[in-house]
């Protein structure tokens, strides 16, 4: 049996420690290392996934994590320099400012790290300055998976498989709900919808305090109505040779009170076949399923194809709606 892959995650919050826990009962995959803004723990025989979230919840950081922890404020650096191998990293960071993860793509090339990288960004801006590293990311021996989430990841996907069906494309149509008891749980992807929102920007949606955004879910009784979302599953099908971008819209519906799914999420593909008719797909992800499952599974998919890639020599940028991703066992 071949041995596990080594896999590390930067950033701890709700996706990140979703991501630990989604990780723990896989045998393909082992969890070797993961970081947040305040600290990192790494052991090469793999963390416990549920010390990792007990440290971090109780003291804030996966650095007060024993023995396997340490806390520094370069602590993306320090663990990207450190000695443990890792075949890649699930990057579930806030994109806020709008180019962090691209800077933090950027420290793995100026370190000389060689490995897979998956991230689960949004907006069309974010992937584009990821698309503009592709030489750079392919001459550092990096192969790097991008928009590999729900959407853009699963759905786009699931798009670009629809799309086979028709002779030209009309239109790509994917609609959101999401449920969380707790917004608390999910700061930063809160704060990435808000941006998104009619009068606000990214800027505006980082410089808010926990108080103003309690304040804002206040008013609008905790639920984030988003429509025609700078989202980048529009220009990975346009890349995918799909359709072009303007005929990709993205909104949704997050309540931040309720587990509950508002409206369950789907993504319509219109398209005229060979013999001229007009018909619509609609592939619709079950109620069931979280935020964090539908983000987080892709994500390691992605990932294991990524690793799958890069074992053959083929380094550089991939999308969602480029590549299969692969089931971790």
């Amino acid at each position: 049996m071949p041995a596990a892959m080594r896999v590390g995650i930067l950033g701890f919050g709700g996706l990140g420690q979703a991501a630990a826990k989604l990780l723990a009962p896989k045998g393909e995959m082992i969890l070797v290392a993961a970081a947040d803004k305040n600290g990192y723990a790494h052991a090469a025989e793999g963390l416990n996934a549920s010390s990792c979230i007990a440290a971090y919840q109780s003291q804030g950081s996966l650095g007060y994590l024993e023995p396997h922890g340490k806390i520094s404020t370069e602590s993306i650096e320090e663990l990207i320099a450190s000695s443990c191998p890792i075949d890649g990293y699930f990057l579930a960071l806030p994109n806020l400012p709008n180019d962090f993860i691209a800077s933090v793509a950027q420290q793995f090339i100026k370190l000389g790290w060689h490995g897979v990288l998956v991230d689960a960004i949004k907006r069309t801006s974010a992937v584009e300055q990821l698309l503009g590293m592709k030489a750079e990311l392919a001459a550092a021996g990096i192969t790097y998976m991008t928009g590999c989430g729900a959407t853009p990841g699963l759905l786009t996907a699931a798009a670009s498989l629809a799309a086979q069906s028709y002779a030209e494309v009309h239109q790509v149509k994917i609609t959101f709900g999401v449920g969380i008891a707790n917004w608390e749980a999910y700061r930063a992807t809160i704060r990435e919808d808000i941006a998104h929102m009619p009068g606000y920007s990214v800027e505006v949606a980082r410089a808010m305090t926990d108080a103003e955004v309690e304040a804002l879910l206040d008013q609008t009784d905790g639920i984030l109505t988003l429509e025609n979302m700078e989202h980048a599953d529009d220009v990975m099908l346009e890349l995918a040779g799909i359709c072009d971008r303007d005929r990709v819209t993205v909104g949704g519906i997050v309540d931040t009170r309720n587990p509950k799914k508002p409206l369950s999420t789907n993504v319509k593909i219109t398209g005229r076949t060979f013999e001229g008719k007009i018909s619509t797909h609609t592939f619709t992800l079950g109620d069931e399923t979280s935020m964090a499952a539908n983000v987080c599974g892709p994500a390691f998919g992605y990932l294991k194809a990524g690793i799958q890639l890069h074992k053959r020599g083929i380094h550089g940028i991939f999308t969602a709606a480029e590549i299969m991703p692969q089931f971790v066992k």
